[in-house]
């Protein structure tokens, strides 16, 4: 006796999805030096949390490090989209290295912020993951004075010198509604705490989940591409989850199994902001195989920020042109 399984017929595209201006920057950069100064090219940490993207970078040249140590006298070195500590931009600096830095300007923004509002007497409390490289780059812009909290359990224990002047500071790429519940929390404790004049998640992050929101109620399960180590691409999945549609997250096309899409007729298919088209793509074409037939493309914001490339990377007219564009 055969058994009839029923697989998907249609793909709901997310709109937007994949690289945000930030990515494609930091991507830009480790390439325009290997172009401009040849290999090998030294980066400290994945330029991106994508394995597909590092691996790429590394084929063309560009040796990935975590001590600076491990990088000879001399040579060319690329900061992380994450952002970096003061200590390793000073070693850095120390060591004689040509540096171009890589780090997302949203990024930047909160580093500025801290390091303006620190000259003023100011101590923070930072929202976000313990651990992750954005974190302890924001946090290591000082030497003391910055407290971090995961969730609104930490908010209780949190301890600052002084509560004068407190303000609050959050990672890019948290989920936005688990960020705003241990904002509230952190404003209901302290509420004289300096709040900044924008949201620090930055506006990949808020349109990836937006999109995800308006899709999982069309869909019977959702799959994400994006690289374990992705916060955001990590964010997209659980929010999906949240929401009561199956989710799961893949590298590529290879970690998909028959068995998730058994009796789902709708996939929605996303992307992290590290994530290339290109392995989307074979998502696609893996589930044409399992009997796919149409692709639907939501309704979404087109998204048109660009972040220019450090001036010492431009590679003639067609560059600067493009980057005045």
């Amino acid at each position: 006796m055969t058994t009839n399984l029923s697989f998907p017929q249609e793909i709901t595209l997310a709109e937007p999805r994949g690289f945000c201006a930030g990515v494609d920057r930091a991507i830009d950069i480790v390439e325009h030096a290997l172009a401009k100064f040849g290999a090998p090219i030294y980066v400290r940490h994945e330029i991106v949390h994508n394995t597909h993207v590092v691996e790429d970078l590394k084929r063309k040249g560009a040796i990935f490090i975590e001590d600076l140590a491990d990088v000879p006298p001399g040579s060319t070195l690329v900061f992380s989209a994450h952002g970096v500590p003061k200590s390793v931009e000073h070693e850095a600096a120390r060591r004689g290295f040509q540096v171009f830095d890589a780090t997302c300007p949203l990024v930047t923004k909160v580093h500025v912020e801290v390091a303006k509002l620190a000259k003023e007497g100011y101590e923070f409390i930072m929202i976000g993951h313990k651990g992750h490289p954005e974190v302890e780059g924001t946090m290591g812009q000082l030497s003391e004075g910055i407290h971090l909290v995961e969730d609104v359990a930490d908010v209780a224990r949190v301890s600052p010198r002084q509560t004068e002047r407190l303000a609050v500071v959050t990672q890019t790429t948290l989920s936005v509604d688990d960020a705003a519940e241990i904002a509230a929390a952190v404003v209901a404790r302290f509420p004289l705490i300096k709040k900044p004049k924008q949201q620090d998640i930055c506006y990949a992050t808020q349109n990836r989940q937006d999109a995800v929101k308006l899709m999982a109620g069309q869909v019977d399960i959702v799959i994400v591409v994006g690289s374990p180590t992705s916060s955001n691409s990590n964010r997209l999945r659980e929010l999906a989850d949240r929401l009561g549609t199956p989710a799961y997250m893949v590298d590529d096309a290879s970690e998909l199994q028959d068995a998730w899409f058994v009796g789902k007729q709708r996939v929605g298919l996303t992307a992290g902001a590290s994530a290339p088209e290109v392995l989307v793509n074979g998502v696609i074409a893996r589930l044409r195989a399992l009997g796919v037939v149409s692709v639907r493309k939501m309704d979404g914001i087109v998204e048109t920020t660009k972040f220019p490339l450090p001036k010492g990377l431009r590679l003639g007219a067609v560059t600067e042109q493009a980057e005045v564009a």
